[in-house]
């Protein structure tokens, strides 16, 4: 056994090693738990609006009241 037996050992692992990281990423198991995942920056985004909508009501309020 030499130095390139274990290269290609070392590369057959490797090999495996990326098929199971693209099987787990792409099984349809998992399809909906990273769909929801990829949307999750976009959930801030509408309680963001939400609580700007509220503040510009507030200061239309202050402002009409005063």
């Amino acid at each position: 056994m030499d130095i390139n037996d274990l290269y290609g050992f070392s590369t057959i692992l490797v090999m495996i090693a990326f098929i199971g990281v693209c099987w787990w990423a792409y099984a349809p198991s998992r399809k909906k738990r990273f769909s929801d995942d990829a949307n999750l920056p976009f959930a801030d985004e509408q309680k963001h609006q939400q609580a700007q909508a509220e503040t510009d009501s507030r200061a239309k309020t202050d402002v009409t009241n005063k």
